[in-house]
């Protein structure tokens, strides 16, 4: 086992392109750590580099505190899992899990053992005998994993491994993938641009974007306190409802959000747990909401309400989602940004114009039809707020 970390770690291609940008970050010996993010945004080259497939242009790399940058891959000591599992077709199972061993000529009786041990670590022993086109997907990513436990190697690098099964497998690998790790205590790195199954498996997360890390927390960390309108909108599932919005400040300490044609209020104590947001300038804001921070409530008052049209409605037995249209400006990453460029007061209030589609959690499960009106209470407690340039308010 082992730590990896990255100074100041960077690639830029021969064609100019810039895949990876000033990466520090540390994977702490035995920690299972997820890159996860859009396509194109550096996860698939910083594992290509912690292997030594893609070289490093910028910046070290440490693997148990030796920096590895010109090192090969076959002396890193890291065992890869790819996409694709990369399995010898014309081998059974028992000779691709011990191919690596017997590269290493390593005794036989000690192949046997830990191809033994492999095998029925992962419910492979009946299936030893088997070729690979006599398996299924998730029995060839079994192989594949056993192939890499059986070099006991001081780190694992798991490049989307899940990607080609099918949603029911995933679930159920991504379970064993994450107990065997710990059972392993292997310092693993996990690549994936599946949110879902980032917040699942990871100790920590890191979210990435352009080639730039945004934010490396434990997924609970991230989900209630994103550090930017990225990782905000990134992470959950049904996304976060973002919009543009203008704060205006009352003599009373209280704040005023606007939503479409009406204001949603923040009372001065909420306001008091924000150390920023009490020096925060009126003006334009962007503001975000969780599904589940919105609620059936017929009787709420207005000043912490919405009055919307269920527009679609989805019964999911334990939850219902409601979609709607809202009388605001949704709020992406880029649109934030882009706004943060432009101070004129006129553009930035014809900003809060329009409208979008957003998205309700009501748990309980609420029964309604498409196109009912309903009153929905806003969770202030909750409410994420973040400023021109998309970075969030505490």
């Amino acid at each position: 086992m082992a730590s990896i970390i990255y100074q100041g770690v960077g690639k830029v291609f021969p064609d100019g392109t810039e895949a990876l940008t000033d990466l520090n970050l540390e994977l702490a010996d035995g920690e299972l750590m997820v890159f996860v993010g859009p396509s194109g945004c550096g996860k698939s080259t910083a594992l290509r580099m912690t292997a030594g497939l893609e070289e490093i242009t910028s910046g070290r790399l440490l693997i148990d505190d030796q920096v590895v940058n010109a090192r090969p891959p076959q002396e890193r000591d890291i065992a890869m899992v790819f996409q694709d599992y990369a399995l010898y077709p014309h081998m059974s199972v028992r000779q691709n899990i011990g191919f690596a061993l017997r590269m290493m000529k390593l005794p036989k009786d000690e192949i046997r053992r830990r191809v033994d041990q492999a095998a029925e670590r992962l419910s492979l022993t009946a299936l030893l005998d088997r070729r690979p086109k006599n398996l299924s997907g998730g029995q060839r990513q079994r192989v594949a994993m056993g192939r890499a436990i059986v070099r006991e190697p001081k780190a694992f690098l798991l490049d989307e491994p899940l990607s080609n099964l099918d949603a029911k497998l995933r679930v159920q690998m991504r379970a064993e993938i994450a107990a065997l790790q710990r059972q392993l205590g292997v310092t693993t790195l996990y690549v994936t641009h599946d949110q879902v199954e980032a917040m699942t498996m990871g100790d920590r997360v890191a979210v990435m974007k352009n080639g730039r890390l945004q934010q490396c927390a434990p997924p609970q960390e991230l989900y209630d306190d994103p550090a930017n309108v990225f990782v905000a909108g990134f992470i959950g599932s049904p996304k976060m409802n973002l919009f543009q919005s203008q704060l205006r400040r009352q003599p009373d300490g209280s704040v005023q959000l606007q939503f479409g044609p009406q204001f949603l209020q923040l009372r001065p104590d909420q306001v008091a747990r924000h150390t920023e947001l009490q020096r925060y300038p009126d003006g334009p804001i962007t503001v975000g909401i969780r599904p589940e921070g919105l609620r059936h409530a017929p009787d709420a008052d207005t000043e912490r309400s919405l009055d919307v049209t269920a527009d679609v409605v989805e019964m999911l037995g334990p939850e219902t989602l409601i979609h709607f249209v809202a009388p605001v400006q949704i709020a992406s990453d880029a649109d934030v940004r882009d706004r943060a460029d432009n101070t004129d007061e006129e553009e930035s209030i014809l900003a809060t114009r329009g409208s979008t589609v957003m998205c309700a959690r009501l748990v309980p499960p609420v029964r309604l039809r498409d196109g009912a009106a309903i009153r929905l209470s806003v969770d202030t407690e909750h409410l994420y707020l973040f400023d021109q340039r998309g970075d969030a308010i505490r």
